[in-house]
């Protein structure tokens, strides 16, 4: 970076971060529009263990089992698209009779050509909260609806260096 010109035309295309707007939902097999993506984020649990003849009065903490937070997907409320309803009905059908149908999911992060720059695969999704949005008479904004899905595992895919 110390040959950078002040005008940047010397800079690397690697000094800059992806953009956050520019992101593409896959479900399964087919591409929905989202507004936003929320909650991709995971967390270890700490087991903390003290052995009873140990000689100093701490615990030792180890690695215990991932945890995997809900992800919350928004979009537009559009006339007569029904998309999340009709994967919520029926995915609240499937938890009524414990067979519910669980999905792919691959959020991917864009750059700017249009380009996966990068992925996160969620494992065994399924929607477990739906919301309609808010009115309000003196609102000037779009009518937004929220789904909730739960998953059991977060993995990041990185696309491979020769395509």
């Amino acid at each position: 970076m110390a040959d950078l010109k002040t005008d940047g035309s010397t800079q690397s295309a690697n000094i800059w971060p992806l953009v956050k707007f520019s992101f593409k939902v896959v479900w399964d097999t087919t591409e929905i529009i989202f507004q936003e993506v929320s909650g991709l984020s995971s967390e270890t649990q700490v087991i903390e263990y003290r052995g009873g003849s140990s000689p100093t009065y701490s615990t030792v903490k180890m690695p215990g089992i991932k945890k995997y937070n809900n992800i919350t997907f928004k979009k537009g409320t559009f006339q007569n698209d029904a998309t999340l309803w009709t994967m919520y009905a029926g995915s609240s059908a499937g938890i009524k009779m414990n067979t519910i149908k669980r999905a792919s999911v691959t959020i991917s992060l864009l750059d700017e050509t249009g380009q996966i720059a990068m992925s996160w695969s969620l494992l065994n999704a399924f929607p477990v909260k739906m919301q309609v949005t808010d009115m309000k008479s003196d609102a000037n904004e779009p009518a937004i609806e929220t789904m909730e899905v739960a998953h059991e595992g977060l993995t990041l895919v990185l696309p491979s260096i020769n395509g």
